[in-house]
């Protein structure tokens, strides 16, 4: 079985490339390096790399020869997607189409890794299954739902096999300090203080992305591929002021704060169902895997700390 990772130099990408290297996998990854994929994420690793853009038609001919495609290749963080939504089109609906053309002309499997955020915000509102309509809120979110209506439509229309997968938020090693846990733990090791839009309570629901990468492999192992969906919940919801308070636990050390003022848009909470059944790695104890993690590899982080969206209070403003 051979087995492509589109955008396999990212956050969860990498991951799921380790996780098939557990089961004697090599993939082939596809990845165009921007900055958020790197292959430091891949170092030991066994896979086969080839720089290229999910937006390129050429990129289709890479795909000629595999069984099945994960599609983790996407711009994700909320902020950026305010701060330049055309990127979000290009990348995550029009390179989408571009691979639902590949899985047309060759025949592979394709497992479309899209995000909890299409069903928009649940605040005092029923968790979302499967079946819930999509009411995304940012251009990150719209253009995740449009994807999926695609990959929907490419099932009815064409008859290719696919399936969508939506996890909740992911956190762990090799994470891009953009993002609120890494963001937290990296700023506070150098004696800053981290930014909370509005309140801070705003919901989330955490899963380490060790436990995701291991789900997504068992989905595809008894999938159907007739369009399925799938909700990947960590059922770990916490306000992000209380997420504050277990990475203080964890660190065992005081964050100080700053609040800022809210993002536009912001979602109050997220919150899923799932079909599913499995074990997920506890929220403290992730935690605690994942600081340890950022500490002993300054080497990763270094590098990125000037980035807009790691140093700034409200970065999707120009």
């Amino acid at each position: 079985m051979k087995i492509a990772v589109l955008g396999g130099a990212g956050f969860i990408g990498s991951s799921f490339v380790r996780e098939l290297n557990k089961r004697g996998i090599k993939p082939l990854v596809i990845d165009l390096l921007t900055y958020a994929g790197r292959l430091e994420n891949l170092k030991d690793t066994e896979h086969e790399f080839i720089k290229a853009d999910i937006r390129d038609p050429s990129t289709q001919e890479l795909l000629q020869n595999v069984d099945i495609v994960v599609n983790f290749a996407a711009e994700t963080h909320v902020d950026r997607s305010i701060y330049k939504p055309q990127d979000f089109v290009t990348t995550n609906v029009l390179g989408t189409i571009n691979i639902l053309e590949a899985a047309r002309r060759f025949n592979f499997k394709y497992v479309h890794i899209s995000t909890d955020e299409v069903y928009g915000d649940l605040y005092r509102e029923e968790c979302a299954d499967e079946n819930s309509p999509l009411n995304p809120s940012s251009p990150y979110s719209a253009s995740k739902a449009s994807a999926d209506l695609f990959v929907k439509a490419y099932v009815r229309t064409y008859g290719i096999n696919a399936i969508i997968i939506r996890p909740c938020n992911n956190y762990g090693p090799r994470q891009f300090p953009e993002k609120f846990i890494p963001k937290t733990i990296i700023r506070t090791l150098m004696g800053l203080e981290v930014p909370i839009y509005g309140d801070g309570k705003q919901e989330r629901d955490w899963i380490y992305v060790e436990d995701t990468a291991r789900i997504i492999f068992d989905i595809i192992s008894k999938a159907n591929w007739k369009g399925e969906i799938y909700n990947i919940t960590g059922r770990q919801r916490v306000t992000n002021l209380e997420l504050i308070k277990l990475l203080e636990e964890v660190m065992e050390r005081e964050i100080k704060i700053k609040f800022v003022s809210d993002r536009p848009g912001h979602d109050r909470r997220y919150c899923m169902k799932t079909s599913l059944s499995y074990e997920v790695t506890p929220l403290k104890e992730g935690l605690k895997k994942t600081y340890k993690w950022y500490v002993k590899n300054e080497w990763w982080w270094k590098p990125l700390i000037n980035d807009k969206f790691f140093k700034e209070d409200e970065p999707w403003k120009k």
